[in-house]
């Protein structure tokens, strides 16, 4: 007799026997991502029935998921963790007060495009809006990437509000995903910011690592690891399940290198709001050779709040993590609070 468990496995290798030959290089992968509701719920054998609301959930955000991180999914099963991340679903039309389009107010602290300087002592780059997944829960989904595309004439300001305020010694590539930029942009911006003394530290959150492990590349490490500037990749998982060999492998290259590996991963209702989901991922993903940073409750953006977790449920299935685990695998529970100096540590 076979087993759930069994069957699952089954159904994923049948997936990946059915994709991994034409997954091709990265960028290939990239732009082969599926984008059509009907093409996803017939390659994974779901029902027609969840099309309707997915197109119309669509048309405010768009689906994108790349065939490598479809075959970890569970073919037939609506509840897949991987597959609730990025279905669009009926629930984001819906109008939620206090869910809005800027939950963190980042508009407000944009004071160049492309730069969002909320801490002190870091920023953020925004050097692309484009992501290899729509993740139906990213507080981004409506932030106005088209008036903070850096052009020449932007990154030129960008650099030197960056050279003026000495008190900035990390900075921070983010996106969309900054990871989507090819390695030559990217090793440039990497040169000109390896140039300011004062900075100490440049660090990537990326989620490409994770949904295409092929964007770990040789040329991704040259430019990466090995200059002045200490390197620090924050990556995005939030269940055991997105991390599968090709992941590991991608980690560890990057941690032989000398990248200081981190997760930061965000509390889901229906995805990892139990325990032991907690408890595999963090797992997981130490033996990935990263360590669990952040939990971060449900930003407040528009199209997410079904998602959300109380409080109290995310204070106590941190407690139970705390009880089983050490604490090197129990990341901070926090939520960012627009104007507050940094994270607020919720436990």
């Amino acid at each position: 007799m076979i087993t759930r468990s069994e069957l699952s496995v089954q159904s994923r290798a049948q997936i990946s026997t059915q994709t991994i030959s034409d997954f091709g290089c990265w960028q290939t992968q990239l732009a082969g991502a599926i984008t059509s509701p009907e093409q996803l719920l017939a390659m994974l054998q779901l029902s027609p029935g969840l099309l309707s609301p997915a197109l119309k959930a669509c048309q405010e955000f768009p689906l994108r998921v790349p065939h490598a991180y479809i075959q970890r999914m569970v073919p037939g099963n609506p509840d897949d963790p991987l597959l609730r991340q990025v279905l669009p679903v009926g629930e984001e039309c819906q109008h939620i007060e206090g869910y809005g389009l800027d939950p963190l107010a980042e508009q407000s602290q944009n004071p160049t495009d492309g730069v969002i300087h909320k801490y002190h002592g870091r920023l953020l780059l925004i050097v692309g809006g484009a992501c290899a997944v729509n993740c139906r829960f990213c507080f981004r989904r409506h932030f106005p990437y088209q008036d903070n595309r850096l052009d020449q004439d932007s990154w030129h300001n960008a650099i030197e509000y960056i050279r003026s305020d000495t008190s900035i010694k990390e900075v921070i590539l983010s996106g969309g995903d900054p990871l989507a930029n090819n390695d030559r942009r990217l090793a440039n911006i990497a040169a000109e910011l390896n140039a300011i003394d004062h900075v100490a530290t440049l660090r990537i959150h990326t989620r490409l690592p994770v949904v295409i492990p092929d964007r770990v590349t040789d040329e991704l490490i040259n430019w990466f690891a090995r200059q002045r500037l200490q390197p620090v990749m924050v990556i995005h998982a939030n269940h055991a399940n997105e991390i599968d060999d090709r992941v590991r492998e991608a980690m560890f290259r990057l941690k032989q290198a000398g990248v200081t590996l981190l997760n930061q991963a965000v509390l889901l209702k229906g995805v990892n709001d139990s325990a032991s989901a907690l408890i595999q991922l963090g797992e997981a993903l130490f033996k990935a050779g990263v360590l669990p940073y952040y939990l971060h409750l449900l930003d407040p953006v528009h199209g997410a709040a079904h998602f959300d977790v109380p409080d109290v449920t995310a204070t106590r299935l941190i407690q139970e993590v705390m009880a089983h685990c050490p604490g090197y695998l129990v990341p901070r529970l926090v939520r960012e609070i627009p104007g507050r100096p940094g994270k607020t540590w919720i436990l």
